[in-house]
């Protein structure tokens, strides 16, 4: 085949490559790439609904005063550095146990950890509201074994809001982050654990120098999805406390301020969108500083 014809064949293969890609090129674009690019661009303007006008940097200035920024910024920060850490201990924990292939009931455990990350959001939103009631059953437990002397009112007091959104994130997402780790932890060899129960190495030892090392690179992605996911949060909190953020403001995290902001108050599009690009700062940040703290040091 002369060199003509080569590359008359590759261009076809090409072009015929760029025309099935295509479609998906032109869906990503359109609701992708130009909403980001709007929003940066709407982040420069500010007014009411669509009168709006040319405003610099004036939003950036905004937030500056913004007290309901403030606290939203902090609840977010708050929820991501107590629940993040707790939540991966724990399906790293977990995965661990179910690792074991002895355990009787093995599937039946894995699927029952797994099954709430699948759940519907509003009905298990419902079910919480109703189990930590002031009369739900939470308190009705709590109260039967001695350990309040009066309900906590769970869904009326600050503290305990979020502690109630904290438990319920990591009540349906910890099975998603174990799921990872279990099938991880199937991918490394046996006869390793073997050499070193031979060894004398104790199961504590055994987990913490062998087994956490060699799941590195998992940690680190479930680490930085739970930190996106935590720093976007936005469904429990709506589900739970009617997309109020209440009790006076206790759990309003930045993405509900986002949807309040251009939805339940007066919309102010391009304050909204500032707002946004907090949260793009925050994510990106907060990757590098895990990537950079996970880098290979050898």
């Amino acid at each position: 085949m002369t060199a003509g014809k080569t590359g008359g064949l590759k261009r076809y293969y090409d072009l015929n490559g760029w025309l099935f890609v295509a479609p998906s090129l032109l869906l990503i674009a359109i609701f992708l790439v130009y909403p980001i690019l709007r929003s940066l661009y709407l982040s420069f303007f500010s007014g009411k609904g669509m009168m709006m006008k040319f405003a610099g940097f004036g939003n950036v200035v905004r937030l500056w005063n913004d007290p309901v920024f403030f606290q939203a910024l902090t609840n977010t920060v708050t929820f991501f550095i107590v629940q993040v850490p707790i939540m991966i201990t724990l399906a790293l924990m977990l995965a661990a146990v179910l690792n074991n292939d002895k355990l009787k009931f093995i599937g039946f455990f894995r699927t029952a950890i797994f099954l709430p990350c699948v759940a519907s959001l509003v009905a298990y939103s419902v079910l919480f509201k109703s189990m930590f009631s002031v009369d739900g059953v939470v308190n009705s437990a709590l109260l039967t074994v001695g350990l309040i002397s009066t309900p906590i009112g769970w869904l009326t007091e600050p503290f305990w809001a979020k502690v109630l959104v904290i438990l319920a994130i990591t009540w349906r997402w910890t099975g998603y982050n174990m799921i990872f780790y279990l099938a991880a932890l199937q991918n490394i060899d046996k006869s390793i654990y073997e050499a070193a129960k031979i060894d004398g190495v104790p199961a504590w030892a055994r987990f913490v120098y062998i087994t956490i090392p060699m799941l590195k690179p998992v940690i680190l992605f479930t680490t930085i999805i739970s930190t996106i996911g935590t720093i976007q949060l936005f469904d429990e909190v709506y589900n739970l406390t009617e997309g109020r953020g209440g009790p006076a403001n206790a759990t309003l995290t930045l993405s509900l301020y986002i949807y309040n902001l251009t939805f339940r108050f007066m919309p102010s599009f391009g304050y909204a969108a500032t707002i946004s690009y907090v949260i793009v700062i925050m994510v990106a940040l907060l990757s590098f500083l895990q990537f950079y703290a996970a880098r290979d040091r050898s």
